[in-house]
């Protein structure tokens, strides 16, 4: 997965833990795009301290991933219910019965993750 989705995932889903200082910093970086120089401008820190708390930042959204893996969950359901709705556009060419299993398993999958 590319490397900016999956910081803006992790911070979808646990950039609330973060300090209000390190989300303001890291919101800054990593989802508008500024450069360490013009981060450490506008929050009056080192270049080298926004890179720094920039790192942490990711440190700490990667480990909370690592003990509940929500965003791990989250991208399972998401393809599963893709699969349900590959499944419904293909009704109308499949067997009632194998359509009805697929869409039952694909259910229980995105039930259990729940």
């Amino acid at each position: 997965m590319e490397q900016f989705l999956w910081q803006t995932l992790l911070y979808d889903f646990y950039g609330e833990l973060l300090t209000e200082r390190q989300r303001s910093i890291y919101e800054a970086v990593v989802q508008n795009d500024l450069s360490y120089s013009e981060a450490a401008e506008e929050f009056g820190i080192s270049r080298q301290g926004v890179h720094e708390l920039v790192r942490r930042c990711n440190r700490i959204l990667d480990g909370y991933e690592s003990r509940l893996h929500l965003v791990e969950r989250f991208l399972q359901i998401r393809e599963n219910v893709h699969q349900i709705q590959t499944l419904a556009s293909q009704a109308g060419s499949m067997d009632k019965e194998a359509l009805a299993a697929g869409v039952r398993e694909l259910s229980a999958k995105i039930l259990e993750e729940l």
